[in-house]
């Protein structure tokens, strides 16, 4: 079975900037460092978020206004990004958000120094406003430069390297950060709480970010064009069932993802769980999105041989069955169970997205904007998860992911079906 149909894509021509044949090879891996860094940057928040909260002394809740602001910006500059990358195309959109991103993780510093939350909130607002710049812009150009009918799995490849990212970023933010946070069982002032544990790892990434602002300058990649198309001026992207339902789909996978990850050193910290100290739980957290790294390796390869909605379906159900397992569980079972949920993650947000364009045509770049904004899921049910935890416990937060897995199994098998 074909996974994409051709009309699934934008219709689009693509040429080099001298007119000469495309280079897809060379522009692809190029724009896996955008991917990397998009994975590395985005988990640190799962290393933040700990850290924020024995700063000031925050509940779950209060500590989720981090996914609050970070996937926030999703919703409030998806739109506005999509015009942007319009109007500069997708190279100068690009450079754009690397910019942007670089300012964010500048402002940690004068944040940290303040010990302001409020500070750090606003600054990972505009880290997050450049990276929803480079989603915008990277995830259509990924689907676009090749045959459209193998863009479900060259776009999982390239997830693969924003895995990589997501893989070593809790390795080095639990050695640079959580390394120098008290024990969390120990009564302990903010004050005795080094801020320069944030301040030097984000100056660091803003630097790696302006550098690979300068390098892009300088990269030719392959302009698109778009040929202009007879279909209705009036239909728009939003009449399309399937899309509908993969914004929720998309909505609430990352919801999901986000919620468990931003929670799995709190959730090992448990007694009933591992116990572990929190340097040594963040180590842990590389497990879950080093899961979700080699499944997306994994599903590049199948994703050219099985169906996608069945092979979504079937993520889904063990995504489903692993965080049962874990809240119903103790010890190395409830630890390495949830851990393995991110093996099961690995093909979802590329499967959606490909099935969610399928068939629009001319409307793929709009829809592809909404789905983005679609991204907000991963702030709005983390905040429900942390005040389900506060309200309860962790654990019974956890149903909170098996019934957003419950959905995706149910887009996988019907939802994604286009209608005459």
């Amino acid at each position: 079975m074909a996974l994409a149909a051709p009309s699934s894509l934008p219709t689009a021509t693509t040429t080099d900037p001298a007119g000469a044949s495309p280079r897809y090879t060379s522009a692809l891996a190029s724009l896996t460092v955008l991917f990397f860094m998009m994975g590395f940057i985005t988990c640190l928040n799962d290393i933040l978020i700990p850290y924020l909260k024995a700063i000031f002394q925050l509940s779950y809740t209060q500590a989720n206004l981090i996914n609050l602001c970070f996937f926030g910006a999703y919703f409030v500059m998806g739109i506005p990004a999509g015009k942007v990358v319009q109007r500069l195309g997708y190279k100068g959109g690009m450079l754009l958000g690397f910019l942007i991103a670089a300012l964010g993780c500048f402002l940690f510093y004068p944040a940290a120094d303040s010990r302001s939350y409020a500070l750090f909130l606003g600054a990972l607002f505009v880290l997050a406003t450049g990276v929803v710049l480079l989603q915008v812009a990277g995830n259509p150009y990924v689907a676009i430069l090749g045959r459209p009918e193998s863009a479900p799995a060259r776009l999982t490849l390239t997830q693969a390297f924003n895995s990589l990212g997501t893989t070593v970023a809790p390795l080095l933010g639990s050695a640079l950060i959580l390394s120098h946070l008290p024990d969390l069982d120990t009564a302990h002032s903010a004050a005795a709480i080094d801020v320069r544990a944030v301040q030097t790892p984000y100056l660091a990434i803003g630097g790696v970010l302006l550098l690979i602002s300068v390098l892009l300058a300088f990269l030719k990649l392959p302009r698109i064009t778009h040929a202009p198309t007879q279909e209705a001026p009036n239909q728009r992207a939003w009449h399309y069932r399937h899309l509908v339902l993969g914004m929720v789909g998309i909505f609430v996978y990352v919801g999901g993802e986000v919620a468990i990850g931003s929670h799995i050193v709190s959730y090992l910290h448990l007694p009933d769980v591992a116990g572990l100290a929190p340097k040594v739980a963040g180590d842990k957290v590389t497990y879950y999105w080093g899961g979700a790294m080699v499944g997306r390796f994994l599903g590049a390869y199948l994703l050219n041989k099985v169906n996608p909605g069945r092979l979504l379906a079937f993520n889904a159900l063990g995504a489903m069955a692993l965080v049962l397992l874990s809240l119903s569980t103790s010890g190395p079972v409830a630890m390495w169970s949830l851990l393995a949920v991110g093996l099961m993650n690995s093909i979802m947000f590329a499967t959606i997205f490909t099935l969610a364009v399928a068939g629009l045509g001319r409307h793929t770049e709009e829809a592809s904007g909404l789905l983005n904004v679609a991204i907000v899921g991963g702030a709005l049910v983390p905040m429900l998860f942390g005040a389900v935890a506060d309200a309860s416990s962790l654990r019974l937060a956890l149903l909170l992911p098996v019934l957003c897995y419950a959905y995706i199994l149910w887009y996988g098998l019907k939802g994604h079906v286009r209608t005459a």
